[in-house]
């Protein structure tokens, strides 16, 4: 039984020794987590500074659109302002040579142009400006300044005249 005794006091003092050998050092253990707190504060740190770096970038971005907006905003109405005044010039314009037009039809037949005598001219304005009445023929006559053209109701009357689509009608009222 002594042998047993001492081979189970042999068994266990083994045993402890492999546990005091195998046992990790608390001071080790120690130094280990203090280092790996000092990391973990650092990296808190760092993730605290890109967020804010983040924060920062993403304000400024939304401050630029922002005032890309307003800058966008500003110019569709300068535009528009600019295309009102546009219109209003062109129309003022147009209106200013209708009634140049206007008026060079009425004085065509004392210019130097004019190939008739004011005389035989009898004004109508509209769709013809003058028929004139000579010693040997009618003519229809249109008077245009600048680039104008002709009206489609005038290329008409035109094209039904030289077409010779003219008659001369007496209408006796009673």
């Amino acid at each position: 039984m002594d042998y047993i005794l001492f081979s189970l006091l042999g068994i266990l003092l083994c045993i402890i020794v492999k546990l005091l050998n195998s046992k990790p050092d608390v001071l080790q253990f120690n130094q280990k987590i203090t280092v790996l707190e000092e990391e973990k504060i650092l990296l808190i740190r760092d993730n605290q500074k890109a967020k804010d770096k983040i924060e920062e970038i993403q304000s400024n971005y939304l401050s630029d659109i922002k005032a890309k907006e307003i800058l966008i905003e500003n110019l569709e109405k300068n535009l528009y302002n600019e295309e009102q005044s546009r219109r209003t010039t062109l129309s003022q314009k147009k209106s200013s040579e209708v009634r140049l037009g206007h008026i060079a039809e009425k004085l065509a037949p004392f210019l130097e142009d004019f190939p008739y005598s004011p005389e035989d001219a009898t004004f109508l304005g509209q769709p013809i400006d003058y028929i004139v009445f000579d010693d040997s023929s009618v003519v229809f006559v249109e008077i245009k300044t600048g680039k104008s053209k002709l009206s489609a109701k005038q290329r008409h009357i035109r094209d039904l005249i030289k077409n010779k689509f003219v008659e001369w009608k007496e209408i006796r009222i009673q």
